[in-house]
């Protein structure tokens, strides 16, 4: 698989990642151990450099697990983890005080059974602790050889220039996708201005754009997307128009859905590196798939074309969630 930059500071990584958090919390029950680090080490004999991961998401046990898959090769490979959580609970407050972010990263290395991070995420801004103290916690870990790289999640603008004057961010992981196109207006042009890269995580949708989830389909009891408005039955009823026109242009490069999806966030810019997750071998393999194809401009404006045709609807997250993202 091709090599892309996330940054000016040399982080090279395999142009499509793996989301990690699924395999262990947030779409139901969580995978078996072993399927887990044979799912992780199939992507890696793939290709994949790029692994994400995060103390909330277990909370712990992912860690642990992408610790445990990725020892064989750990140091061919990139691993990607976050702070800024109470207790490393999403459910708790934020908290990105330095005293927390330096006992996450010496929890995390413990986990991970590795010696760096080599991209150390603050997870959501937390308006309490100024940017500045969060940066420079994270200049101090890089300082000390146990944090390689700084990165930022749903952060906006003015953030990332505060963050970015103190320590250099790598790169912004924030939800960027065909059906959720809302960094384009200030975030990217930010990140071009300052070469910083960008790691789209759900970038099919929470699966909705591989066509696999319809009105009809039903949520595991502990699935978040049963909270999250844009999959109510109706939204997902009047969202179906995207779904239909991503296929046929799917249909006529011979390709799928989700290729298509993660193909229009390659040719995009050549510093976003997209992170789609699975729990299933057979759509590992298909994501992988779509580092391959290459779309044309006459494609990318035949599906600009297409999508101004298409409004989509409701909120990507509840409400109390979305107090947490960064404008």
């Amino acid at each position: 698989m091709q090599k892309r930059k996330l940054g000016n500071g040399g982080l090279e990584v395999s142009a499509l990642g793996l989301g990690c958090m699924g395999l262990s919390f947030g779409y139901g029950p969580a995978t078996e151990k072993a399927d887990g680090i044979k799912l992780i080490r199939s992507a890696f004999e793939k290709g994949v450099t790029f692994f994400d991961t995060a103390e909330c998401y277990g909370p712990f046990t992912n860690e642990e697990l992408v610790g445990e898959a990725v020892a064989p090769f750990r140091d061919q490979i990139v691993i990607a983890t976050k702070f800024g959580f109470e207790d490393g609970d999403s459910k708790k407050p934020l908290n990105s005080r330095p005293e927390r972010i330096r006992a996450v990263a010496e929890a995390s290395l413990k986990r991970l059974k590795t010696d760096r991070i080599d991209l150390f995420y603050q997870h959501r801004v937390d308006p309490n602790v100024p940017l500045e103290d969060v940066a420079g916690a994270v200049k101090d870990l890089i300082a000390q050889g146990k944090v390689k790289h700084f990165g930022m999640s749903e952060a906006g603008a003015q953030s990332i220039h505060r963050a970015h004057a103190v320590q250099p961010v790598a790169a912004l992981q924030s939800e960027y996708s065909l059906w959720w196109r809302e960094p384009e207006e200030t975030v990217l042009p930010t990140l071009k201005e300052l070469g910083i890269g960008f790691v789209p995580f759900s970038p099919l949708g929470k699966g909705f754009l591989t066509g696999a989830i319809d009105a009809n389909t039903s949520f595991d009891k502990t699935d978040f997307r049963n909270i999250v408005p844009r999959f109510s039955e109706e939204n997902r009823k009047a969202n179906a128009g995207l779904v239909d026109v991503l296929g046929k242009i799917a249909d006529a490069k011979g390709a799928t859905l989700a290729q298509i999806a993660l193909a229009w966030l390659l040719a995009q810019n050549p510093w976003i590196v997209p992170i789609p997750g699975t729990t299933k071998l057979h759509r590992l393999e298909e994501n992988v798939g779509a580092a391959a194809l290459e779309l044309s401009a006459d494609d990318l404006s035949a599906i600009e074309a297409a999508l101004k045709q298409i409004k989509v609807v409701g909120d990507r997250y509840p409400a109390h969630l979305q107090q947490r993202v960064d404008g």
